[in-house]
């Protein structure tokens, strides 16, 4: 589940020959500005060595102790250079770490009228040992946009934002395990994908039968305390008006089952089987339970995309906000670079804003109206957002994707389901994109400006085929 909270491991370099007080004076910058930015920190203390700095091989093993120790608690390293600094060090300090996250290099920039031996920093060049050292040790790592940053910019903030979204996604992705509930209608192979390639991946996939989840609805009572609670839960959330108590109680004893089966197997994200054996056999949409996981950073996709789950799951570990799955869906007019994203829908609420209960307009028709009841419907919110999308190209035994970034409109649009008016720059050269490579129709979106984040993890840390539009 994602959290706000970020904590980083620093380690700050060191080089004897350099100005060493430029070290004492840029540790103290670069934790005072962690602790305004909100993100807790673990790192040498000045009694434990020099500065609290690493140099000697001695350092570096103190680093990768503590680095060892707090293994648990780390989700990315802040590696920073207020002098040269020495690259061994450094590369050391992570092995000894045994450091598997997200690793940012820092390097301080020089003032020209400070030039002298006493004050010149050289972190321009030192930086550059740095990752040829981790280079060299097989050690993944980010790169700050500019070469140097000054610590106390709102550049090295936005740097600083970006890197703690990395680390969530990577620490969040790697063992976590998603929920395949039901099998994929028969008639999506689109959304086909490989447990095996994901499981290299260090990502597992949870299955479990549809009629289990059936048989636990049917099992609770109407007056269990689970129910009440959270029947009471879905009319607190959506716009319950003209929706039948019992189509409800059936909603509320869904959301009970799911999530205690979630619970029981460690489930980061789902993805649901919403059609239409659960309308034929209980009576309701899925829908209106997976909005609230959704909306509570629990992502979950429709249609049992197990990959669009994981695009969710990623966006909301980067952004703490929640994600949703729609369709690339239609054109809107002329104009090439807007269309129509929808879906019918299980948008959660943080995304649609006051969601009216509905029925299902596209499969009243096939399985009875009164058997529909459950999907939510609204416009989504305007303004910027980041659309992503993974596949497993299994011919190849990869994870392929792409990811970018738009924005939600307000132009004017009359239609039914959860919808919005999307707006991508470029958008017909992602289209043929998307097209060419055979991607599905899926793609999941979240209200927040996290496309380069989850640029950098998927490409560099899982180390997958990653399209980044622009």
């Amino acid at each position: 589940m994602a959290t706000d909270k970020t904590t980083l491991g620093l380690l700050v370099g060191n080089r004897g020959f350099f100005p060493d007080h430029l070290v004492d004076s840029g540790r103290k910058q670069v934790l005072d500005v962690l602790g305004k930015a909100g993100i807790e920190v673990v790192c040498l203390d000045t009694n434990d060595t020099k500065f609290g700095a690493v140099e000697t091989r001695d350092e570096a093993e103190k680093c990768g102790r503590l680095f060892r120790d707090r293994a648990d608690d780390i989700q990315g390293v802040l590696v920073t250079l207020p002098n040269f600094g020495d690259e061994r060090g450094v590369a050391d300090a992570l092995r000894f770490g045994q450091v598997e996250v997200p690793v940012l290099i820092h390097a301080f920039p020089d003032d020209p009228k400070k030039m002298s031996g006493d004050d010149r920093r050289d972190s321009f060049c030192g930086k550059m040992s740095v990752c040829n050292n981790l280079t060299q040790y097989g050690i993944r790592y980010s790169l700050t946009t500019n070469h140097t940053v000054d610590p106390e910019s709102d550049e090295f903030l936005t740097e600083l934002e970006q890197f703690a979204a990395v680390s969530r996604i990577v620490t969040g992705l790697k063992g976590a395990t998603i929920g395949s509930i039901g099998t994929r209608p028969s008639a999506f192979k689109t959304v086909r994908y490989s447990e095996k390639i994901l499981e290299a991946s260090g990502i597992s996939v949870e299955v479990v039968d549809l009629s289990e989840i059936l048989f636990g609805v049917e099992a609770l009572k109407d007056d269990d305390s689970r129910v009440k609670d959270r029947l009471s839960a879905v009319k607190e959330y959506l716009n319950i008006e003209g929706a039948p108590e019992d189509a409800l109680t059936k909603i509320a004893k869904l959301s009970v089952v799911i999530d205690e089966w979630c619970e029981q197997n460690h489930i980061a994200a789902t993805a649901f089987q919403c059609w239409t054996s659960i309308q034929a056999n209980l009576g309701i949409c899925s829908c209106a339970s997976m909005s609230m996981m959704s909306d509570r950073l629990q992502s979950s996709a429709c249609e049992v995309d197990v990959m669009g789950a994981i695009a969710m799951h990623t966006m909301a570990l980067a952004s703490n906000k929640p994600s949703a799955l729609l369709d690339w869906n239609n054109n809107f007019g002329d104009d090439p670079d807007k269309c129509v994203m929808f879906h019918c829908s299980n948008l959660p609420k943080s995304v649609l804003p006051d969601p009216k209960i509905s029925t299902h307009d596209i499969l009243g028709d096939e399985v009875g109206v009164e058997n529909t009841w459950g999907t939510c419907v609204g416009r989504v919110s305007p303004g910027p957002m980041t659309y992503a999308r993974l596949s497993t190209d299994d011919l190849g035994g990869e994870v392929v994707g792409y990811v970018g970034g738009g924005e939600f409109t307000t132009d004017p649009l009359e239609t039914f389901g959860g919808y919005g008016v999307a707006q991508v720059p470029n958008l017909q050269d992602l289209l043929r994109f998307i097209c060419r490579m055979g991607f599905e129709h899926h793609v999941a979106i979240n209200l927040s400006e996290v496309a380069g984040a989850v640029h950098e993890a998927w490409a560099n840390y899982f180390g997958w085929g990653i399209y980044k539009h622009s």
